[in-house]
């Protein structure tokens, strides 16, 4: 019965790690209830997922999913996964800023993006990525940078002529 459940649980870990743009790996050692409840809401909220599971059995599913990179490294001691399904930003940067006031509770281990491992430096750095509304705002601005010069340029030139 035990062995049925325990294969269950890979087969289901395997197929969030197929669905899941972004995972990040947490150590979670040291952060009481209230605080688990309220990382899992964040993400939830985010379009994520939080759970925590056995190292040895994230290492078979890892295999069963088809990933190649070793992640012994990373499964030692309290492990907690954040899966990020339709944003593969979300899950680093809701861990990240929950981390921020918990230094030495809750520590990002590393992550999992686009099929191969990624250091906890690449998690630091899709977590301070600017958001993507804010991302298209900056690339529309600069394209409309332009424009408005030209725009500019032309009102000045008729308001010489007018006084002309």
């Amino acid at each position: 019965m035990a062995t049925e459940a325990k294969k269950l649980v890979v087969a289901e870990l395997a197929q969030k790690i197929k669905d899941a743009k972004t995972i990040v790996l947490v150590d979670y050692q040291g952060i009481n209830a209230k605080d688990d409840t309220e990382i899992k809401k964040q993400l939830r909220e985010s379009g994520s997922e939080y759970l925590v599971a056995k190292n040895r059995l994230f290492k078979i599913a890892l295999t069963e999913a088809g990933v190649a990179d070793s992640f012994d490294d990373l499964l030692e001691g309290t492990t907690a996964f954040a899966f990020g399904y339709e944003d593969a930003v979300a899950p680093a940067k809701v861990v990240y800023e929950f981390g921020k006031g918990k230094k030495d509770l809750f520590n990002i281990k590393g992550g999992y993006s686009e099929g191969k491992r990624v250091e906890i430096s690449e998690i630091e750095a899709l977590a301070t990525l600017p958001s993507r509304e804010a991302l298209l705002s900056m690339v529309l601005n600069g394209m409309l940078g332009p424009i408005r010069k030209l725009a500019y340029g032309i009102v000045a030139i008729a308001d010489q002529k007018e006084e002309a």
